[in-house]
């Protein structure tokens, strides 16, 4: 009986393919962007930031939907879906460093991207300058908390297949070498 259930496992894991490494990064990203945005809106309900999280639709959509409760849920489904290009920007360029410093850059300069080049394209946003200590601070705080999920995400997997490849390779090694 315990031999027909060891088969079973046996045959449920060869069914089962582990995620690749993409649809970790795409997964990675559209999780970060949709989280953070959503503890971003609550920041932003919660007073401890001036910027909503519909600012993003402010540029591009017309009409006043877009300041109500469904400007806020397509933004941050929109964030998601860009967070995903900033998951690949970290997978392409940062994944092979563990260390965590790493990763609180990546936020900053994010944060820094959005709010200091980008600022311009969103009229009611003032001027980094002008924004006040709160809206910086807790901003700022996000997006390394971001940067730290997703930079984390990607490096501890790039370690574990590094690591599981190094297994390989010493295995390889060994049988090659017991045979000789």
């Amino acid at each position: 009986m315990s031999n027909d259930k060891q088969q079973s496992k046996e045959k449920k894991k060869q069914h089962e393919k582990p995620m690749s490494f993409i649809a970790l990064v795409i997964w990675t990203g559209m999780i970060g962007g949709m989280v953070w945005s959503s503890i971003g809106y609550l920041a932003y309900y919660l007073n401890f930031t001036e910027i909503p999280v519909n600012i993003l639709l402010e540029p591009w959509a017309l009409g006043e939907w877009k300041r109500g409760w469904l400007g806020t849920v397509i933004s941050i489904i929109v964030l998601g879906a860009l967070s995903t290009g900033a998951a690949f920007a970290y997978y392409l360029a940062l994944r092979k460093f563990k260390k965590i410093y790493i990763s609180i850059g990546f936020g900053l300069a994010l944060f820094a991207f959005v709010f200091i080049v980008l600022n311009p394209i969103f009229p009611s946003m003032d001027p980094f300058l002008k924004l006040k200590r709160d809206t910086l601070i807790t901003s700022a705080c996000l997006y390394v908390l971001y940067g730290v999920f997703v930079g984390y995400t990607i490096s501890y997997e790039e370690s574990e297949i590094q690591t599981k490849k190094m297994k390989e390779k010493k295995a390889n090694s060994n049988i090659s070498s017991s045979e000789g």
